[in-house]
């Protein structure tokens, strides 16, 4: 087992590589200057040179993608600024060590990896991620509890009256689940939820985890913000849970053990709970571990529209305003999101089911 994890982990590292290269010479070679794009178009060359040093921009493009990966990295190399001078470690960039070793030349500093600054709010982009992340986490974990409650509890229901008329409906309102973009998903619900029936609901069209109060009194917890959201982004996860449960179980339940549970007189509460949903799950571990990454990576639209301060909205308004390093991190973010995912799924399904563990040590 210790092996399988570590195999993973290898794996996982050598993905994350991979995307660190991409983002950075993809958006190195786009066209613009973040010096200029800072101080705006009419300032002067002395003040967009200095700038430029500051970003590292006016070295060799080689020369930057070292530097990156050195800020990106756990531990990190410095030297001196000037004979007799101090370490180039700006706290204020990378935050204070958790440890370093010096010498008289060198130092290396074990730290929090560094994601820049932001161009248009100079703020670190690890602050403002892990600001927006957590209202996209909670939205993104109670979309898919819902989809998962909802989606196995009418998964078995469909299994056990196969062909009747709630499995029929059950299966056209699944395609019609996953078919549905979630941006126009999202119009809808917030028309019909937020507008039309507002009078009836008291919900809003727009609002995020915390609302400011009329009378001044600041921010308050406001999770009725929280529903339509959810609503919206745990659709398309519940359509392909019920219907992977359904036909899961259904291959299940035809087994000779379930033949012979039958037999010794089980009930069909026993055997449904004990034999069959236990091995009818992993196909549904494995989708639900995969849709749970792609909410935290997709939500862009949803919060978008539903005003939801969140990752993606920090995305979108990054992409406005053409903040490299924001976006840069976000990618880089959600892509260390989606491969810890991965890997737990596959760690989870290992478990689950042995053969798989076996099959990849060999």
């Amino acid at each position: 087992m210790i092996s399988f994890i570590f195999q993973r982990l290898g794996y996982g590292f050598l993905v994350l590589l991979g995307v660190v290269v991409v983002i950075f010479f993809l958006f190195n070679i786009l066209p613009g200057d973040p010096a200029r794009m800072m101080l705006g178009q009419r300032a002067d060359s002395s003040s967009v040179a200095a700038l430029k040093k500051e970003l590292g921009t006016d070295k060799p493009l080689a020369v930057q993608f070292v530097s990156y990966l050195n800020d990106l990295s756990p531990v990190s190399f410095h030297t001196l600024n000037q004979p007799g001078g101090s370490f180039n470690y700006d706290p204020a960039k990378y935050g204070l060590p958790v440890y370093f070793l010096g010498s008289q030349k060198y130092m290396v500093a074990v730290k929090y990896p560094c994601l820049r600054k932001s161009y248009q709010t100079r703020r670190n982009v690890s602050e403002l991620l892990i600001e927006s992340f957590i209202n996209t986490f909670i939205l993104a974990v109670v979309a898919m509890l819902f989809a998962l409650f909802v989606g196995i509890g009418l998964g078995i229901i469909c299994a056990l009256h196969k062909n009747s008329f709630i499995d029929r409906i059950s299966l056209v309102i699944s395609v019609l689940g996953m078919s549905l973009p979630s941006f126009f998903a999202a119009i809808l619900i917030a028309w019909i939820f937020a507008f039309l029936l507002g009078h009836y609901t008291h919900l809003n069209m727009a609002g995020s985890l915390f609302s400011v109060d009329d009378l001044g009194r600041g921010e308050y917890l406001d999770l009725k913000n929280l529903i339509l959201p959810a609503l919206t982004l745990g659709i398309r996860p519940l359509a392909i849970i019920v219907e992977l449960t359904r036909n899961s179980l259904l291959e299940v339940l035809s087994q000779d053990y379930i033949r012979t549970a039958k037999a010794k007189g089980l009930s069909p509460r026993r055997i449904i709970l004990k034999h069959a949903l236990k091995n009818a799950l992993n196909p549904v571990v494995t989708a639900a571990t995969g849709w749970l990454a792609s909410l935290l990576a997709g939500a862009v639209f949803v919060e978008y529209i539903f005003d939801w301060k969140g990752i993606g909205l920090v995305i979108v308004n990054a992409l406005d305003k053409y903040d490299f390093p924001v976006i840069m991190g976000a990618v880089l973010f959600i892509s260390v999101i989606l491969i810890l995912i991965n890997i737990l799924a596959d760690i989870l399904y290992g478990v689950i089911d042995p053969r798989v563990r076996l099959t990849n040590e060999k």
